[in-house]
């Protein structure tokens, strides 16, 4: 049987000071069709709205006039209204308030009013211009549910209503707590402290021969950053699970340490 392999950081992750991965996962092309037809029946009905009092002045004014009004109104339809709208609600529209749904920057953070606008006006051309079938073949191919507008901005729509749980810490191992404590344990670069993480978090679901490869091979590479070497005869899970829980608590110890410094460097007198 294939071992399995846990030591990889995929495009979705998100990575705490922890080295914990939080997946932000896209959303489904179902959800992104129905949220994008909630969009363009809004807009559709602005633009009607906006038609109709064209309509309406043109008895009142001249066609130079009426003509720079229709590009103008165009324009604020189709491009500034979504472009506001999804920059003041950090990533949504009215379809993807209905879906769940909001728009994040590759990196998951909030999207600003340049990548808005950005989508908007791709979003014009795919999406109205050539009926959405760009949209829906980039977004049908993308890993990301990507449609060409999000390429050119830089951004991915997730689903917004799911709930990120963070896995429980690991615990230290009683025998290897007197060991840990006078132990150096340097950091751990994040995909190899990420890789524990999985390793330590996926170990019930694992069979013993690829938990003792793996475990055993983790445990390799983790010794480099730590010395001096655990007690003989300490299995490979214990070992990983007392460097990952040590680190945690020395960083916190850190942090604490440094919180206390400002707190009394600012403090007035």
């Amino acid at each position: 049987m294939a071992t399995p392999e846990f030591a990889t950081l995929t495009s979705d992750d998100l990575v705490t000071g922890e080295a914990v991965a939080l997946d932000l996962p896209p959303s489904s092309l179902g959800s992104r069709i129905v949220s994008g037809l909630i969009d363009v029946l809004v807009t559709m009905i602005l633009f009607i709205a906006a038609v109709f009092v064209f309509i309406v002045a043109a008895l009142q004014s001249d066609e130079a006039l009426l003509r720079a009004s229709f590009v103008a109104t165009m324009i604020v339809v189709f491009l500034v209204y979504p472009s506001t709208l999804e920059t003041l609600t950090r990533g949504k529209s009215l379809g993807h308030l209905v879906c769940g749904l909001r728009t994040v920057r590759d990196d998951a953070g909030p999207i600003t009013f340049q990548h808005a606008f950005v989508r908007a006006l791709v979003g014009f051309v795919e999406i109205y211009v050539f009926f959405g079938v760009p949209a829906f073949f980039s977004a049908l191919l993308s890993p990301r549910g990507k449609r060409l507008g999000d390429y050119a901005a830089g951004t991915y729509v997730v689903r917004d209503r799911v709930r990120l749980r963070l896995a429980p810490p690991t615990l230290m191992p009683p025998p290897l707590e007197r060991w840990a404590r006078t132990a150096d344990i340097a950091s751990l670069p994040t995909g190899l402290a990420l890789a524990v993480r999985q390793f330590l978090g996926r170990l019930p679901t694992l069979d013993p021969q690829s938990r003792a490869v793996l475990g055993t091979r983790l445990a390799d590479q983790v010794s480099e950053y730590v010395a001096p070497t655990p007690p003989s005869g300490t299995p490979p899970e214990a070992y990983l699970a007392a460097v990952v829980a040590s680190r945690r608590e020395r960083d916190q110890a850190r942090l604490h340490r440094e919180a206390e410094l400002r707190r009394r460097l600012t403090a007035r007198r």
